[in-house]
């Protein structure tokens, strides 16, 4: 298990640019498994999510071929059905959260596909229940593997996928993107309403719709996909994480530093720039860059009745829940306090116990709910031994680091990596001081 000794205290500046966005790529890079002609996709994060899902679609009979670095190109023309059958393929898949996003192309296309239980961060119950419902709406029959802890998604013989109107219970990321995929090859018209509607899946359905499919509504939560027989190769270029923009402004701020964010696609990145002002933070839109500047003291807004600022995730327009941890380790340096609320995932707020041993002021409400009292940089955090239980959790962890007085060490960083690409050496770049071990 690798660690990152993290000597605190020094202060960012320079330039950063993000890389893509770790959600879209597991999302487009699936979708290959829906046409047996080329796609290239470009901008792919060379983190170690991605890695595995591509070493999966390998095993799988996917020709894979690295361009330059992020440029890809994958021809499914050859897929080995015994193997993704197999008992081997289901226990790999089992362990990468990402596989899920396989199940929809591989039961379009191939009529059959085994659904495991994912892995992936431990952050609380990820059901799977919108996934499998809308399958079977589509037409598809399930059965459980208890041998195999999965699920076994088929079409009956001799039958087809065919379009349904479907209004989805959660407005699932994942679970829309795996409906969207299986549908474009089902006959007749799928309705998808409640439908997410965030940036990574818009891109997919731009990427669908480039390969032959036919979509409307894409950005709304209402999609109607018109079934075609089959789908043609294509070429796409993912987003910039909008995680990794949101990530760098805490950082700049938690260490009172001027940095700039190139190419951040500003038009996708939705309310997160105005969650950081509301944190005090006194970004600049600088064409399609993000230049943050250095401050002497961050003031956290309050409401207009002038109540405590709460910051709280929703589907998208509604601000993403992978930045809650970010905001939340920034706001103990601002002044002022705030109510972190994380609705979603009820185990991704226990990391704060951490940053209370480091020096931070956190009440912990419960496991979906922890108020911040900003020290205003009166007070630097303590440095501390910490171990990264999940991504988010883990950049967090960093970002304390960075700001603390001392020298932190933060194990399991195997987490950090699944999400962020040489995220030490970038922020080096920019004046940190973080040795990996």
């Amino acid at each position: 298990m690798s660690s990152f000794v993290v000597e605190g205290g020094h202060k960012l500046s320079g330039v950063i640019r993000p890389q893509g966005a770790k959600n879209e790529a597991l999302q487009v890079i699936s979708a290959v498994l829906l046409t047996s002609e080329e796609v290239k996709i470009s901008n792919i994060p060379e983190i170690l999510d991605i890695k595995n899902l591509i070493l999966l679609l390998e095993g799988m009979g996917v020709s894979v071929t690295r361009l330059d670095k992020g440029v890809y190109v994958f021809k499914a023309d050859n897929i080995d059905r015994e193997y993704v059958s197999s008992a081997d393929f289901v226990a790999k898949c089992a362990k990468l959260r990402g596989s899920v996003m396989v199940v929809g192309p591989l039961l379009a296309r191939f009529g059959q596909a085994y659904f495991p239980k994912p892995g992936g961060d431990k952050i609380g119950r990820r059901r799977v229940d919108t996934h499998i419902q809308g399958m079977m709406k589509l037409g598809a029959e399930h059965d459980y593997d208890p041998s195999r802890k999965a699920f076994f998604l088929h079409v009956p013989q001799g039958r087809h996928l065919k379009g349904q109107y479907m209004l989805l219970d959660e407005a699932s990321v994942t679970g829309t993107a795996n409906i969207l995929m299986a549908s474009v090859l089902a006959e007749g018209e799928t309705t998808i309403y409640n439908a997410a509607c965030e940036p990574y899946v818009q891109q997919l359905a731009r990427l669908l719709v480039a390969m032959g499919a036919q979509i409307e509504g894409i950005g709304s939560n209402l999609l109607k996909i018109r079934g075609v027989k089959s789908l043609h190769g294509a070429e796409h270029v993912i987003l910039p994480d909008m995680i990794e923009v949101g990530s760098f402004i805490g950082m700049a701020a938690m260490n009172k530093s001027a940095i700039t964010i190139k190419d951040v696609s500003y038009e996708n990145l939705g309310i997160i720039p105005e969650c950081f002002r509301r944190l005090g933070v006194q970004l600049e839109q600088r064409g399609d860059d993000i230049y943050v500047p250095e401050q002497e003291s961050y003031v956290i807004d309050s409401f207009m009745d002038g109540s405590i600022m709460t910051l709280a995730d929703a589907p998208w327009p509604g601000l993403t829940p992978d930045l809650l941890s970010v905001m939340l380790v920034m706001a103990i340096q601002c002044k002022g306090s705030v109510l972190i609320h994380q609705k979603m995932f009820e185990s991704r707020l226990f990391f704060v116990d951490k940053l209370i041993d480091m020096g931070a002021q956190i009440i912990l409400c419960d496991p979906h709910r922890a108020v911040v009292i900003g020290h205003d940089h009166h007070y630097s955090l303590r440095a501390g031994n910490m171990t990264s239980p999940d991504i988010r959790a883990g950049i967090a962890m960093l970002i304390a680091a960075m700001s603390a007085k001392g020298t932190s060490v933060i194990s399991n960083i195997e987490q950090i990596d699944r999400g962020y690409e040489d995220i030490d050496l970038r922020l080096n770049a920019l004046g940190a001081r973080i040795t990996r071990q």
